[in-house]
């Protein structure tokens, strides 16, 4: 450790992933001094959050990214969704959801990472009042009353020490920051895995996105703004290294078997990758000069898609409560942001595991509610209306970057 004196900042935040970077961008021209850690060079062919894997952006999640001057790198590579089909694989009922039925333009946007990593990195490049450690691995955390120290190694330079008013922990499910500040997680293992890649077929894309429930778990197709489709198949660990291993054709046959023929006949294949699945909370969302974002505050199954959606939420708030306070790390600025988030926090992985959960079960009384609720939806606006809003987020605060708003009142 380098025997000089430490560099000082307002907030210190560790992980530069999209969350990460979404918050650092959104703290650009508030006054605040901020240092963005993160271990991995920071471009979009390194990182591994910057991979070919898709986000679907709710128009909550696209108002923030607008606000922030990141939609227009990202709209000429953003496949809208017009309209969603649900289905229960070998049962009767679906449901549909369209956008024009709802007087708006898209349910939401399929766009992959490495497009909204690099679209965020390109702002940071310019931002004043930023100091960025890319490489930069934070080897110790020491928590005190008015500071946090880190103790970080960039790469190719003398270890250093950071201090910080409020450090945020937005550097993944296995965060050290939580770790280290003595917050648990309560990690679920849904024994399944999902197998992502990019499918082309003998008809585009035409806007439409599919949510097909079958016995060994989700399968997603979702289309890219090149007539791609994007598939995120949730299979069982032995399965999922079958697929994994098999041929392109053969591969392309299970793949078509399982989902069917709704979007014609699938005539390529790009790489494949895989990850397992499993469902993280943190205990809470604070603690002392700490706040979690994203993945370090909770983990999703991919079901509906909005894992970085509320990730996004998170980082949105926190960047409004920092921006108006005159210590960022203070008490109350915590509570306040563990207040606000929780409603939205709770409902969203209720949401999600309910619905992993209730469409995995083989019980009559499960498959007929399921089929049964399908019909419902689909001949109910109402329900229809409910569901568009939920990228919106749960809870009654919404974050003044979703309403077009900066973070400053």
């Amino acid at each position: 450790m380098s025997g000089g004196a430490p560099t000082r900042v307002d907030v210190a935040i560790v992980g530069g992933g999209m969350v990460g970077a979404s918050l650092a961008g959104a703290l650009a021209g508030t006054g605040l001094n901020v240092a963005l850690i993160e271990a991995v060079r920071a471009d979009a062919q390194a990182h591994t959050s910057f991979d070919e894997r898709t986000t679907a952006l709710g128009n909550g999640s696209q108002r923030i990214l607008a606000t922030l001057g990141a939609w227009s790198a990202l709209a000429p590579v953003a496949g809208p969704v017009r309209e969603i089909h649900v289905s229960d694989a070998g049962r009767f009922g679906t449901a549909r959801l369209r956008a024009s039925d709802l007087d708006i333009a898209a349910l939401g946007y399929v766009v992959s990472n490495r497009h909204i990593g690099a679209a965020l990195w390109e702002r940071l490049a310019s931002q004043r009042g930023l100091e960025l450690r890319v490489p930069g691995a934070v080897s110790e955390v020491q928590f005190g009353a008015d500071h946090v120290s880190l103790h970080v190694a960039a790469d190719g330079a003398a270890p250093e020490r950071i201090t910080a008013r409020v450090v945020v922990a937005a550097d993944g499910a296995a965060s050290l920051v939580r770790s280290s500040s003595g917050i648990g997680a309560v990690v679920e293992d849904y024994e399944q895995v999902a197998v992502v890649v990019h499918v082309a077929t003998d008809s585009a894309a035409q806007g439409v996105a599919y949510e097909r429930f079958t016995r060994t778990g989700p399968l997603a197709v979702l289309p890219l703004h090149d007539g791609r489709f994007t598939v995120v198949w949730t299979l069982a660990p032995d399965r999922a290294r079958e697929v994994l291993a098999m041929d392109e054709s053969d591969f392309i046959d299970a793949l078509q078997r399982s989902f069917g023929w709704r979007i014609g006949r699938m005539v390529r294949v790009g790489a494949r990758a895989s990850y397992p699945l499993r469902l993280s909370r943190s205990e809470r969302l604070t603690g002392t000069r700490l706040a979690l974002v994203g993945n370090a505050a909770q983990a999703l199954h991919p079901v509906a898609g909005q894992g970085f959606n509320l990730g996004l939420r998170d980082a949105a708030l926190l960047a409004e409560l920092f921006a108006q306070a005159p210590d960022p790390g203070a008490p109350a600025v915590l509570e306040d942001y563990q207040r606000r988030r929780s409603a939205d926090r709770r409902g969203m992985i209720g949401f999600t595991d309910g619905l992993v959960k209730l469409f995995a079960s083989e019980h009559p009384a499960a498959t007929s509610l399921r089929a049964l609720g399908l019909v419902l939806f689909d001949l109910t606006p109402g329900a229809k209306r409910a569901l568009a809003r939920v990228s919106w987020g749960f809870g009654a605060h919404t974050p003044r970057l979703m309403r077009g708003l900066g973070v400053r009142a």
